[in-house]
């Protein structure tokens, strides 16, 4: 590989990283605070949850909030980063077949677990060259 091709690769991998942790950070604030809102938990999470069927109990809210919040941690992490994209996958998932079965719109609530789902991979692809490597 010549020289320039050997920098312009390494330039363009640095901004996947740096995309990448940006995109990366923007998901896990947006499910830190979440999984914040979860475990105090606000009136807005319980009243949110009424039409969907879920129970209003102050117990299942905390017990997904910490659910969350480990699961953008450990997402966080280098070391755990592919644990925790799966863990919040399966999270997200669980979202998903919740507005899939009480009919929820499509593009704006059924699909918005994907959304964030895929974001949540992009970044960890961008950022890490072992899953772009793993995910070829």
């Amino acid at each position: 590989m010549s020289h320039t091709a050997t920098a312009a690769a390494g330039a363009t991998s640095g901004a996947y990283v740096w995309i990448g942790r940006a995109l990366s950070s923007l998901v896990a604030l947006f499910l830190l605070f979440d999984g914040a809102i979860k475990l105090i938990p606000l009136q807005v999470v319980i009243d949110t949850v009424i039409p969907l069927g879920w129970p209003t109990d102050a117990a299942t809210w905390r017990a997904l909030g910490v659910v969350l919040i480990a699961s953008a941690l450990l997402n966080v992490y280098p070391r755990t980063a592919l644990q925790g994209a799966i863990l919040i996958t399966a999270y997200l998932g669980g979202a998903v077949a919740t507005h899939v079965r009480v009919g929820s719109p499509l593009f704006s609530h059924v699909l918005f677990g994907v959304y964030i789902g895929i974001a949540r991979w992009a970044g960890l692809w961008l950022r890490d060259p072992r899953i772009r490597a793993l995910l070829r």
